[in-house]
């Protein structure tokens, strides 16, 4: 079966054209946000803190702060972009043109995905200019943050598909994913945790998300990045199973 290349692109193109038209809450919002926890606890609170190994607390909060905002922006923006066709009805049209499960998957996912690139370029330049970081792994730290956006988009894909009402859109990213990334090390390292407590957040999927990006900046961090990198990919290869099931069976598609 022939990849509908332009089908996929015209999909790409209009979600990616939504952004830019919606650019305050798209880009603005989540780097003034990033900014003030930046200036917040990064200069002005981190300027007196100093971690093991030198890592300052500025520079050591920055990977966290970046995944907080990769994990709910991207799941927001596969979401709301494909529970728009459904909430208009367009869906029906996507359904009968000439793509199929790959297309849509590269126009909303990867179009989402993008956006969750551009909005962490945006927020490492903006974070050069409050704090003095490094990124010791620049290439690994692209790759984890490209498999992250697009691990998620998928999760927000589905999300889309599931929800039926603005609010629902809404329940994953603010009442899961936020509380899960602040509790997971955004802030702290586990190791300063007491226990039980440390035992706990072994059991907060994101802990291993935050370490993995802390390590391509760092370095270092309390799990080694093979484990992020596995996690990650086997929360993927789910998400992309869901999705195929969705699409075969019709689930929420056709109501």
């Amino acid at each position: 079966m022939t990849l509908n290349l332009r089908g996929a692109f015209a999909i790409f193109r209009n979600e990616l054209m939504r952004m830019f038209r919606t650019a305050f809450g798209s880009i603005l919002s989540p780097v003034i946000t990033t900014s003030l926890y930046l200036v917040v606890f990064g200069a002005a609170i981190g300027g007196r803190m100093e971690l093991p190994g030198g890592v300052g607390y500025g520079a050591f909060i920055v990977p966290g702060l970046l995944m907080l905002t990769l994990l709910t922006e991207s799941t927001s923006n596969a979401s709301f972009g494909i529970y728009m066709p459904k909430f208009t009805g367009a869906i029906y049209e996507l359904l009968s043109a000439p793509v199929g499960v790959a297309e849509t998957l590269i126009g909303f996912v990867g179009a989402a995905a993008v956006k969750s690139l551009i909005l962490a370029a945006v927020i490492l330049g903006t974070a050069a200019l409050i704090i003095d970081y490094q990124i010791a792994h620049p290439l690994l730290a692209f790759f984890y943050i490209l498999l992250v956006s697009a691990t998620f988009s998928l999760l927000g894909f589905i999300i889309g598909l599931w929800a039926t009402g603005f609010e629902k859109l809404q329940i994953i990213p603010l009442l899961v994913l936020m509380p899960l990334t602040f509790l997971g090390g955004t802030f702290y390292s586990i190791d300063l945790l007491p226990e039980p407590w440390r035992t706990v957040a072994l059991f907060n999927p994101v802990v291993y998300l935050v370490n993995g990006l802390r390590w391509t900046f760092l370095g270092q961090s309390d799990f080694p990045i093979a484990l992020s990198l596995g996690a990650t990919m086997a929360f993927l290869l789910a998400c992309v199973a869901v999705i195929g099931w969705i699409f075969n069976s019709g689930w929420r598609l056709r109501e």
